[in-house]
């Protein structure tokens, strides 16, 4: 979805290869990540981790499941960004372009 609305998207495998990714690529500006992921840490994980080497970072959470780490009491944590799936393109695009 991100390349069919114009974005350069780079992948990783986990979230250990997402924070090599992300050391390696300054010019990455947003995280899209999945609250839960293979490899040992969950996206809030990665997330935090991320942020340590670079406060700037965007974050930008999916997820389909409520029960997550992000998601406390049907809250969600202060300065969190989350698309609940199943979403539209046209929600995506929105959410991004709010973001950046």
């Amino acid at each position: 979805m991100l390349e069919e609305l114009g974005y350069a998207v780079l992948t990783a495998a986990d979230g250990h290869a997402a924070l090599r990714l992300l050391a390696d690529r300054p010019e990455i500006r947003l995280l899209f990540t999945d609250v839960g992921l293979p490899g040992g840490l969950n996206g809030r994980q990665l997330a935090d981790a991320a942020r340590e080497a670079r406060p700037d970072l965007l974050v930008l959470y999916t997820t389909g499941s409520a029960r997550n780490a992000i998601v406390h009491n049907g809250m969600l944590d202060p300065g969190v960004e989350l698309m609940v799936k199943p979403f539209t393109y046209a929600a995506l695009a929105a959410k991004l372009r709010a973001m950046l």
